[in-house]
């Protein structure tokens, strides 16, 4: 039914506290954030230091565990991506043998619910779709947006669908006729336009207004609906048809831009987005109730 982003990013709950959590499809396990599990088993006001105490002391002892973990970057409280020592579900049981707490066990039996919750969602593909509109929902996200990122995903699915049947090889491939499809709709290579929005490995499309999202989702069904019908049999040709559907919504793009004389492709990315929805519900909180009432 969809095709979700190959690594997904989410917060988990435990016991009403909060964990951020990383699912990478091409190693097909999860990531947790080793200060927010730390914070959660010690109930410590900074689990960051408690972790660098740790981690020094298990690496004085020659801890493999901790030498083998390694740094992702997550949302942190200040809203910004920043680096933070990750783990395995095996390194974190691991750790969690060293952390003297009466929830080691209850912990253990939440990390092999987290770890089912992801084979019920590969048997049953709607499972990932609510889990993606719950977290876009908490990343704060509105409605509208989440609505259409979700449209997207299937949008693309049934293109990446269509590239499979032509031959295309997944990887190199798709990301060259992806360029092309973005460059054709947006005037820019997706390179181009992941530095206007100041990005680096975070996903281009949830850093997309909901104009953008529109108009890149055209662009691909575009360009599935001509595959159809040209039925392209080489990869130049799978090409000549990426840049005619991109094309289709660069028409598009142009004619909206002149009628409202704004750009549409800008460097507004999800932290601008998410500060824009916190004042409008700071600014909708500040207003009287009885709207005669000053």
């Amino acid at each position: 039914m969809s095709n979700l982003p190959t690594t997904t990013d989410q917060l988990k709950q435990y016991e009403q506290r909060m964990i951020r959590t990383h699912w990478d499809d091409a190693e097909e396990k999860w990531y947790f954030s080793i200060v927010d599990v730390v914070q959660v088993l010690t109930d410590s006001v900074d689990g960051r230091k408690y972790w660098n105490k740790l981690k020094q002391r298990l690496k004085a002892e020659g801890n493999q565990t901790v030498t083998n973990c390694h740094q992702l970057k997550m949302l942190a409280s200040d809203g910004k991506m920043r680096k933070t020592d990750v783990a395995d579900v095996e390194q974190l049981l691991r750790l969690v043998q060293s952390i003297p707490s009466p929830k080691a066990e209850p912990f253990k039996l939440w990390l092999a619910q987290v770890g089912s919750e992801r084979i019920q969602e590969t048997i049953d593909p709607e499972l990932s779709i609510d889990r993606a509109l719950e977290t876009y929902a908490r990343k704060g996200y509105s409605r509208e947006w989440i609505n259409q990122r979700l449209q997207a995903i299937q949008v693309r699915k049934e293109l990446t669908d269509e590239w499979q049947s032509r031959g295309v090889q997944k990887g190199l491939e798709y990301a060259i006729l992806t360029d092309e499809i973005t460059r054709a709709w947006s005037g820019l290579s997706t390179r181009e336009y992941k530095r206007l929005k100041g990005l680096r490995k975070e996903n281009l499309r949830d850093n997309m207004s909901t104009t953008e999202i529109v108009l890149n989702m055209l662009a691909e069904t575009s360009t599935t609906d001509i595959s159809r019908e040209e039925q392209p049999q080489t990869f130049a040709e799978n090409r000549a048809v990426a840049q005619k559907g991109g094309e289709v919504a660069g028409i598009a793009r142009r004619a909206l831009e002149e009628r409202t004389g704004r750009p549409v492709v800008t460097s507004k990315n999800a932290m601008d987005f998410h500060q824009l929805l916190m004042e409008i519900i700071v600014d909708s909180a500040a207003l009287p109730e009885n709207p005669e009432r000053k």
